[in-house]
């Protein structure tokens, strides 16, 4: 499947690999890389709410996934010496089931939503005197009998994480006192990561061979991870543990991840624009049924990362590639009448 490739950004349906991850995660804020705008503002809010004693502001992370919004709450959590209760948005189906989260707090503690950009709305009326004043307000019975009672809870942060902020409620997103989104990582940061991670994985690679996991690590950290584990496994097998920059060209290479981190999924979405499409415009849905994939699938997994690089341009009329796609497929455009927009070069 599509979602369980090697450069998905999307956390791994393998227990014990995530269980590595979390390994490798950072646990305090000095020891968290890139985001340093963020990293500031939080710093300074969480130094002015533990001399005050008093909770932090609720925080909205919104982003790409795998930059790191999960582990900036358990971050956050261990900076305020407090406990991070996780749950996601859809996990919150009724508002019993967020009353019963909300009372199991204590003071200063964080509850962490993932993708709560997909909590339903009754529950959203829930959350919003919990996030103001504290407290739930629960209503009993309808028409003339009915009463509202107030529930008191703890002093705590929430903690929002979505990779769909334009579909937060407005009422929502304005509750929140932090937003910020995170962007991708350069490769200089992704390099420092590597370090770290290498180091915790008690690897002595290149600092070259870091450098060329860090180009194919389409700016996302957990790919990054991802990638140096399987570049260990290799070099341990059949290099003597040496890892150097050929021994990672091999062992991706063995992955299917290119020198720009494109894996087969992401050539074949190129190759049948170019080939069968002549370079496109041509509908999503279209490529879809081509590629026997979901369409929803392609335009949340596949396009993101190829528009971020500059291979894919998406218009009213449909999908084209850009140069920048040509040059990489070894593709080149013609300017014939109304033909054949591109063919391969020595064809």
């Amino acid at each position: 499947m599509a979602t369980d490739r090697i450069i998905s950004p999307g956390p791994s349906t393998n227990i014990e690999e995530e269980t590595i991850n979390w390994s490798l995660r950072p646990q305090r804020i000095d020891e968290y890389i890139g985001q340093a705008d963020l990293i500031e503002r939080l710093s300074i809010s969480i130094e002015a709410v533990t001399q005050r004693d008093e909770p932090l502001d609720h925080v909205l992370l919104h982003g790409p996934p795998g930059l790191g919004k999960t582990t900036l709450a358990h971050v956050i959590s261990n900076e305020m010496q407090s406990k991070v209760h996780t749950t996601s948005g859809p996990a919150l189906a009724r508002g019993t089931d967020l009353v019963a989260a909300l009372t199991r707090l204590q003071k200063g503690d964080i509850l962490f939503i993932d993708e709560i950009h997909r909590l339903p709305v009754a529950v959203e009326e829930f959350i919003y005197p919990a996030m103001e004043d504290f407290r739930i307000d629960i209503c009993l019975d309808t028409g003339l009998n009915a009463r509202t009672v107030q529930i008191n809870c703890q002093p705590f942060t929430l903690i929002g994480a979505t990779t769909r902020a334009g579909l937060l409620s407005s009422p929502l997103r304005s509750r929140f006192g932090i937003a910020h989104h995170l962007r991708y990582y350069n490769t200089d940061e992704l390099l420092t990561i590597l370090l770290r991670s290498a180091d915790l994985l008690a690897m002595k690679p290149d600092r070259d061979a870091l450098t060329a996991i860090a180009d194919r690590s389409r700016g996302t950290p957990r790919i990054a991870n991802r990638l140096l584990r399987r570049v260990r496994d290799y070099a341990q097998v059949r290099a003597d543990g040496k890892c150097t920059s050929e021994v990672v060209a091999q062992a991706l290479s063995l992955e299917g991840v290119d020198e720009l981190g494109l894996d087969e999924l992401d050539r074949a979405f190129l190759r049948i624009i170019a080939t069968t499409y002549d370079g496109g415009p041509v509908g999503l849905e279209t490529i879809a049924a081509t590629m026997n994939e979901d369409a929803g699938t392609i335009e949340d997994v596949v396009e993101p990362y190829l528009l971020q690089i500059g291979f894919l341009s998406r218009t009213k009329r449909g999908r084209s590639l850009t140069s920048a796609a040509h040059t990489h497929l070894g593709v080149s455009p013609t300017t014939s009448d109304h033909s054949t927009l591109f063919k391969f070069r020595n064809a």
